[in-house]
């Protein structure tokens, strides 16, 4: 099996892929100071948890925004795998192109979300991702197939925490889908602000880019990310939700990179 590991600034995501196939998934929070051998345990308790073993792993691949805390996590996954595992960002050598000013700055979640839209949907692609950050993703289907940028802004779960923490008034609440926009309780209203704010935040967003797409193509719009399947059913513009589009491009990634794990 391949372990693949996407590591974000508040939350890790791993998969355990048999050829192609997600056999396993986890999800765990980026913390600050873990030893190696804290890694490897937490590691090896959720690889068991998801109903494997560290013995199944034959090869592993990070994508990492969090560089504080990546060797660390790759040493722990040596450590319990006996694999190192490779870590994949914009120096890797994968076939696509980084047609941005500053390529090697270009996160490695948005590199491998790049790799696994122009495998899967073969065609100009703006991939949405709800995580800690809400990017947006534009990929063009040339050859080699580009990345042309693309745009970043607060995530989902950030303002929202961050509105509850400076409004003392206003209770943490639970992102549910909201019933109608305008809110009768408090809760009611944070989530219609939130959500609802973020669906047509994200679609205003999307038609801008549509309206500087530089080719001649109507780009697909796909979401991902842990918040995407709240989002999409809010708004207009997003076509389909691929919950493990990161996860599937660190392993597109890791092939293209010669691991084997068959």
């Amino acid at each position: 099996m391949l372990l693949s590991l996407d590591v974000g600034n508040t939350e890790i995501t791993g998969a355990l892929f048999a050829g192609d196939e997600i056999r396993g998934h986890f999800r765990l929070t980026t913390v600050g100071p873990r030893t190696p051998d804290e890694w490897a345990a937490t590691l090896t308790t959720h690889i068991t948890l998801a109903g494997h073993s560290v013995r199944e792993v034959k090869a592993s691949a990070i994508a990492s925004v969090a560089p504080a805390v990546t060797e660390d996590i790759a040493a722990g996954v040596e450590a319990a795998t006996g694999r190192r595992p490779a870590v994949v960002g914009p120096g890797s050598i994968l076939p696509l192109r980084l047609d941005v000013d500053e390529p090697l700055t270009v996160g490695a979640d948005r590199v491998v979300n790049t790799l696994a839209a122009v495998e899967l949907y073969k065609r100009d692609t703006i991939v949405v991702d709800f995580g800690t950050a809400t990017t947006f993703d534009c990929i063009t289907a040339d050859t080699p197939p580009r990345f042309i940028g693309g745009a970043i802004a607060p995530g989902l779960v950030t303002g929202a925490d961050n509105l509850v923490r400076l409004a003392a008034k206003l209770p943490a609440t639970e992102l549910s889908p909201p019933a109608r926009a305008i809110g009768r309780r408090t809760e009611d209203c944070i989530r219609a602000g939130v959500l609802f704010g973020a669906a047509d935040g994200a679609d205003g967003m999307i038609r801008r880019i549509k309206a500087e797409w530089p080719t001649k193509s109507k780009p697909y719009v796909v979401a991902t990310g842990g918040l995407a399947g709240r989002v999409a059913p809010l708004s207009k513009e997003i076509e389909h939700v691929e919950p493990h589009l990161t996860l599937i491009g660190i392993r597109l990634a890791a092939g293209h990179l010669g691991l084997r794990w068959l």
